[in-house]
């Protein structure tokens, strides 16, 4: 029997978000397991966006899908799920509806086919439509509170491609040869969509993808001089890259031997150089102190949720408890291995208080305020001194992560 062309990419999509809703795993981590049968590199892709769209737009669709149903399906019903992808291949990315159908029935059988072509021809026949903005889960909008709204409507379109410049005085030519705009000095912002490893400048290493927001820690560590830093929990490398072209001696610290190979072989790419050591953090011992500590703890990743919208589903209360003990156990450690007259940069991609504010509260070292003038335009420090990114910010120059960054220096003697 012939299958309809695109089955497998549909039939990928479905075992990620099971992967995801059924088994809390991440898009990442999901991704080759669910993608290992499906050869062509735009089939892996569609499979993602597809995923991505349902989990970005879940509260929506799924509104949506019980108006045209008598009696509500359950949350993880087969056909619930095939239907959320219908809909969100119709609905966010362009697909027809008459090819919709033909590849999004053929993976149901029986009365949960009939259902699903039942709610999905009610729905396209009464020209259904989604808002402007998603609707957060609730607990997610209970804890982001009165930034929730603006946070939605940040997360609405996946992010451009950010990429971080090895020379920052390359960047007016590097924005010629990319026609990429920039948002401070060794910043390029691409559309999305692009292949990377075909863009001018990946091979010869003059550029890495990472988020502006991700970018921001590693810059408040100034120039290096020949000094020694510890870039801690520092897989898969956009800080260590950073560090080590601003002449930081790093030591590149990771308990990932899958995650260190990845930095290992973007430190070959872009030819600078860091001392790696694969280790738990928590119970290792370093030989000597270090002039500068970047701790860009382990998190939930909230802030990431443009690129990686499973965490508005995956992350509640107990994850955010656990990652808030492991970021107070680290900071102690990097407190103790600091040098006098050293700095201290602490950092997190999630949007959760616990994993930020509250754990800078408890840092016992001197403050060293973050300045406007440190920062793109458009972002500024809180009174404390530290930062709070998050989606909704630079909204209009196409927005960015969610981060928490914070700086203190250990006083001499």
């Amino acid at each position: 029997m012939v299958q309809p062309q695109g089955i497998h990419a549909r039939r990928a999509a479905l075992r990620l978000l099971d992967a995801v809703l059924r088994r809390g795993e991440t898009l990442d981590i999901a991704f080759g397991g669910a993608t290992k049968d499906v050869r062509k590199f735009e089939d892996k892709a569609l499979a993602r966006a597809i995923a991505s769209e349902v989990l970005r737009w879940m509260v929506d669709i799924d509104a949506l899908i019980d108006s045209a149903t008598k009696k509500p399906l359950p949350h993880d019903a087969k056909a619930r799920m095939v239907l959320r992808m219908m809909l969100a291949q119709w609905l966010r990315l362009g697909t027809p509806p008459h090819a919709v159908v033909a590849t999004g029935l053929d993976l149901l059988a029986g009365g949960p086919r009939r259902l699903a072509h039942g709610v999905f021809s009610t729905l396209t026949r009464n020209a259904a439509s989604l808002p402007d903005v998603p609707t957060l889960p609730e607990e997610a909008t209970l804890r982001w509170g009165e930034r929730a709204q603006a946070i939605a409507a940040g997360l609405a379109d996946p992010p451009p491609l950010d990429l971080t410049l090895r020379d920052p005085a390359e960047t007016e030519h590097w924005k010629v040869q990319l026609s990429a705009d920039s948002l401070m000095p060794g910043h390029l912002r691409l559309p999305r969509g692009e292949n990377v490893e075909n863009l001018p400048g990946f091979a010869e290493g003059a550029w890495w993808v990472q988020d502006l927001a991700a970018s921001l820690p590693a810059r408040l560590l100034g120039q290096g001089e020949g000094r020694h830093v510890l870039d801690l929990c520092a897989a898969p490398g956009g800080k260590t890259l950073q560090l080590a072209a601003r002449g930081w001696h790093v030591t590149a610290l990771d308990i990932s031997k899958r995650r260190l190979d990845l930095l290992k072989a973007n430190l070959k790419r872009t030819g600078l150089k860091a001392s790696t050591v694969r280790a738990d953090a928590l119970k290792w011992e370093p030989k000597h102190h270090f002039d500068a500590i970047l701790l860009d703890a382990p998190c939930t990743a909230t802030g990431t949720a443009r690129r990686h919208p499973d965490v508005l589903h995956r992350i509640g209360q107990r994850q955010i408890e656990e990652m808030a003990e492991l970021q107070a156990a680290l900071l102690e450690c990097a407190q103790g291995w600091l040098k006098p007259g050293g700095t201290l940069v602490y950092a997190t991609c999630s949007l959760e208080r616990e994993e930020g504010e509250e754990r800078a509260r408890d840092v016992r070292l001197t403050p060293s305020p973050i300045a406007s003038d440190e920062l793109p335009e458009g972002l500024a420090p809180a009174a404390e001194g530290w930062l709070r990114t998050d989606p909704g910010l630079l909204a209009e120059d196409g927005g960015l992560d969610g981060f928490f960054v914070a700086r203190w220096a250990k006083a001499l003697g």
